[in-house]
């Protein structure tokens, strides 16, 4: 397998944040590319446009299937004295099929401190069970996922609630925001657990934002916690929390996955 931190050192990058990359096979989720790959390379460029200020949000629009060669290229759509804006598109031999904004911001004075929802009480991940059996996505191998609450895919719960351990398997891998971004979409969507057989679903859109510009944890763990909001028509849209394994906040966010079951 090529492990995440080979992926990244392996990008070709040109000039104003131009990245090129070959996907391999292992990072693919189905007949595309593993979303949070998707996001993190494109992030990647974003940053070479922008190196001064930490990443706040990411609004990402997954539009075809990605995978083979990809190019990134970022354009810096506005720049302040204290915040950017960096449009990436990401695309294939087939056109354009992932287009990314990301909002940058420097940290500024202010009496505001108010924390998201507190962390779950759970189980230590070497406490809780693993969340795949033997099947499971291929880019799924690149990371260790257990259930510490709720129900796995198909087990047709009542609702779509699942908190779940996420850990990087790549011990080279540094921990920064296009890191976290990479490993934050690892679950399948909420909304699977209340499936009694397998459908095939499609994330359409992703929108995180960051919580800190110090990306730290305590042996590679974060916690997320995935509920599927609303579910009807087809689709589903759920939020995302995110703490480190300390249960600081880290990241918080929404998604629209297209449900065809």
């Amino acid at each position: 397998m090529t492990a995440y931190s080979q992926l990244i050192a392996g990008l070709r990058r040109g000039t104003a944040g131009r990245v090129e990359a070959r996907i391999p096979e292992d990072w693919m989720q189905g007949r595309t590319t593993y979303g949070g790959l998707t996001a993190a390379l494109c992030l990647e460029s974003a940053m070479e446009c922008v190196s001064d200020m930490p990443v706040r949000a990411a609004q990402v629009a997954f539009i075809g299937p990605v995978g083979g060669d990809v190019v990134i290229s970022p354009t810096v759509l506005r720049r302040g004295k204290s915040s950017a804006f960096v449009n990436a598109d990401l695309v294939t031999e087939d056109g354009l099929m992932a287009r990314c904004l990301f909002t940058f911001g420097a940290k500024r004075a202010s009496k505001l401190d108010q924390r998201s929802r507190q962390c779950p009480d759970v189980k230590a991940p070497d406490q809780c069970p693993a969340f795949f059996s033997d099947q499971r996505p291929t880019f799924a191998h690149h990371f260790d996922i257990r259930l510490a609450g709720g129900h796995t895919p198909m087990s047709g719960a009542d609702r779509g609630d699942m908190t779940i351990w996420l850990c990087h398997k790549d011990e080279g891998a540094l921990w920064n925001p296009t890191t976290l971004l990479s490993i934050a979409d690892a679950p399948p969507p909420a909304a699977m657990s209340m499936m009694t057989e397998p459908a095939p679903i499609s994330s359409m859109t992703w929108m995180a934002e960051f919580l800190t510009d110090d990306v730290v944890t305590e042996e590679g763990w974060f916690l997320a916690h995935h509920e599927a909001q609303a579910t009807k028509d087809g689709y589903s849209s759920q939020s995302m929390r995110l703490w480190n394994r300390m249960g600081e906040p880290v990241m918080i966010g929404r998604q629209t996955v297209a449900v065809f079951g």
